[in-house]
């Protein structure tokens, strides 16, 4: 799983880039300020998240013995970016208001936090 989260950690880091920069430079003239600020907030968490799944990468290597509790907190990042960025994303380039999905990904943020805290100190 080391590989996994370390490439879906280097995949998100670059779609954060691409949307923030588009965001910021593309995207002025095309969305209101409302689609923009869900846009600068998605690139945003999303690039913490994808920077936590490089933490997971490495922390596998450092506790293998919280593997599973590793592994299932890099999911949950994965599913966070999904549920919440993913949201974000949909809201600012759609008419489709998703945004009683977001909270579901602030949950998998939090519960992907716990667990790697769980697992250091187990480790």
């Amino acid at each position: 799983m080391t590989n996994t989260f370390f490439l879906l950690g280097s995949l998100l880091a670059g779609l954060s880039v691409a949307m923030g920069s588009f965001a910021a430079h593309g995207a002025t003239q095309l969305m209101s300020a409302e689609q923009l600020t869900w846009m600068e907030k998605a690139a945003r968490y999303n690039m913490y998240h994808a920077l936590a799944l490089f933490a997971v990468a490495w922390a596998l290597t450092r506790f293998t013995s919280q593997a599973g509790l590793l592994n299932t907190a890099g999911w949950a990042f994965v599913a966070g970016v999904a549920l919440f960025s993913g949201s974000l994303y949909i809201m600012a380039f759609s008419p489709l208001r998703l945004g009683y999905i977001t909270p579901a990904g602030g949950v998998a943020f939090i519960l992907g936090w716990l667990l790697l805290a769980i697992a250091a100190w187990k480790g």
